[in-house]
């Protein structure tokens, strides 16, 4: 029985740190950022994953129609959405 435990000790300890480490913070940031693209609402200002900063101007349910500083609209999937600006 000892030499399960000393065998397979060290392997279960390494699981739980890297569950502790890495995988639970990220399923954290995960529904956060999740939690944040299904509460936005039309005239939030946001970041896209690509560094576009815009105006939410409509939302469909996958589709976010951005409004542009110059009046252009641009059409973004509600994935691409990194954050919302708080100005």
């Amino acid at each position: 029985m000892e030499a399960i435990l000393a065998t397979f000790g060290p392997l279960l300890l390494m699981v739980l740190i890297f569950y502790f480490l890495l995988i639970r913070p990220q399923q954290k940031k995960q529904k956060q950022v999740r939690e944040m693209q299904s509460s936005l609402q039309k005239g939030d200002k946001i970041v896209t994953i690509g560094g576009f900063h815009g105006t939410v101007h409509a939302i469909d349910e996958d589709v976010i129609v951005l409004l542009a500083t110059d009046g252009a609209k641009v059409t973004y999937d509600r994935s691409a959405i990194a954050r919302v600006v708080q100005s």
